[in-house]
């Protein structure tokens, strides 16, 4: 079971909530109930896929790789029949992160599950991580260390009770360093060493950050380091902690092999045991540059991490809406202009959201968003301001955001202003052009009735919609009044054509 220690965070209503997790190594499958501000575990898969073995020196995920994470994802399909879409998410870490064909797998994997797939930062990663061990643990007062070693990265976070403080994603993982340092299967000390000192030269970059930041526990999470617990409590090495000499002894027992093939060892499944030795040798090297002593191990980690996430959004809690405000106060957006903009997008939303089919969440999420931070650019500078806001938007670290949302958000506020961006159009996903072009052209509306910036309320206007067709009525008169308005929406008809879009108003 998963034990929330804050329940009024949770909405009471009962339902199920399923989080699918495509790693490097193996794909997850976990799917709880929500009941009372409690999640319980209903079911759960797992399957070794490999997709970071399946990327080739080109970049791109080999057709192998790509069947195998489509197939399995097929038998997930099947479990998740009866689970509403909105109740599903589905993520994807560090090899589809890494692979080229990387948009081609997710539209392809939208296919078979019909709910679209999040390839997320390695720091949204580390953030859900921590949010799944978490809760997962007591809630006790005290920084702690959290280490996940996945098969392309691994992430490590120091936080407080529910809150990270420090996160990370490095470029090291059991299958990556099996294939750089464990190339022919064998087990030499040479070898080893070779993984170590490559996974210690990645930790440089955080290492005398989080020794300052300090912690006063350390907890592990995911298949190799609960592998590696197992294995030594199995081989009598230690207890239930994972201690420098039980690292010291296990690598000892994995090096009287001479090869990975014949690699066996108490606790750990077969299809684990190949990864082992790189496993090992990251979670060594952690040991020594981070001075750890003993590691505890926690079942929570990126899966429930989602379910925790998607139950704060259920409850009105999305950490996407913290991320947005900090942004808006970091680059000192005119608020009280931001939400005329928003209120005036809104607006027109409700009027066409029926004809243009966007009565989803999402788009007036995104719509919301995309108002609130159109400006943020000006701190960078006036001219071209709509690209510096798309710019910010596309590269930053924005927690609860996927990759694939930050790429539409960057191309709303990137469209907002002057000629519509068909390059930037052209590089969304197929299956999203047409909702974001007519989201795109609701926050331009807003901005233009909005241009002057008066604190004086907008009248109210009629906004009605058809498949490429938008008109726009005001109360008669009030045109007239507003030179500059007219002369803004005579040109704004001038700039949608090109968005095959034909405007009108009176």
């Amino acid at each position: 079971m998963l034990h929330n220690e804050n329940n009024t965070d949770l909405a009471a209503e009962d339902s199920l909530l399923a989080a699918i997790d495509l790693g490097s190594n193996s794909f997850h499958m976990v799917v709880a109930k929500l009941a009372h501000g409690e999640l319980t575990t209903i079911d759960i898969m797992s399957e070794k896929v490999q997709l970071a073995a399946g990327i080739g020196p080109n970049g791109m995920l080999d057709e192998a790789a790509f069947e195998r994470g489509l197939a399995c994802l097929s038998r997930f399909a099947q479990r998740l029949a009866d689970i509403p879409n909105d109740a599903i998410k589905i993520v994807g870490t560090n090899a589809l992160r890494e692979a080229n064909n990387r948009n081609a797998f997710a539209d392809a994997a939208e296919q078979v599950l019909n709910v679209p797939l999040e390839i997320i930062a390695g720091r949204e990663e580390a953030r859900l991580i921590y949010l799944g061990v978490s809760h997962t643990l007591a809630n006790t007062p005290g920084a702690r260390l959290v280490i996940d070693i996945g098969g392309g990265s691994t992430e490590c976070i120091i936080g407080e009770r529910f809150t990270p403080l420090e996160m990370e994603s490095l470029h090291m993982g059991c299958v990556s360093f099996t294939q750089r340092y464990f190339t022919d299967g064998v087990l030499s000390e040479k070898n080893f060493k070779q993984a170590e000192y490559g996974a210690l030269r990645e930790l440089q970059v955080i290492r005398e950050r989080y020794l300052e930041t300090g912690w006063t526990s350390c907890v592990g999470s995911s298949g190799s380091i609960k592998a590696i617990r197992n294995a030594g409590i199995e081989c009598g090495f230690s207890d239930e902690l994972i201690t420098r000499k039980s690292l010291q002894q296990l690598r000892e027992k994995i090096l009287s092999f001479e090869n990975i093939d014949t690699l066996e060892i108490p606790g750990v499944k077969p299809e684990r045991t190949a990864i082992l030795p790189a496993g090992l040798a990251i979670l060594s090297a952690l040991f020594e540059s981070l001075g750890i002593e003993e590691m505890a191990f926690s079942e929570g980690a990126l899966r429930e991490g989602l379910l925790y996430d998607m139950a704060g959004r259920k409850n009105h809690e999305d950490v996407r809406e913290r991320s947005i405000s900090a942004l808006s106060q970091r680059y000192h957006v005119d608020e009280q202009h931001a939400q005329r903009v928003e209120h005036t997008a809104l607006l027109a939303l409700a009027q066409v959201k029926e004809s243009w089919a966007l009565t989803g969440h999402a788009h007036h999420d995104m719509l919301s968003w995309a108002a609130r931070t159109h400006e943020i650019g000006l701190t960078i500078a006036h001219s071209g301001f709509h690209k510096h806001s798309a710019y910010l938007l596309q590269h930053s670290d924005l927690a609860g955001f996927s990759a694939l949302e930050q790429q539409l958000l960057s191309f709303l506020v990137r469209g907002n202003r002057r000629k519509f961006p068909r390059e930037e159009f052209k590089q969304l996903p197929d299956a999203r052009k047409e909702t974001f072009k007519r989201l795109c052209v609701l926050l331009r509306l807003a901005v233009v009735l909005n241009r002057s910036r008066s604190s004086a309320r907008l009248p109210a206007f009629d906004l009605k919609a058809e498949s490429k067709q938008l008109s726009l009525r005001f109360p008669d008169g009030w045109l007239d009044m507003h030179p500059l308005t007219h002369m803004e929406l005579e040109q704004e008809a001038d700039y949608l054509k090109n968005a095959d879009i034909k405007f009108t108003f009176s």
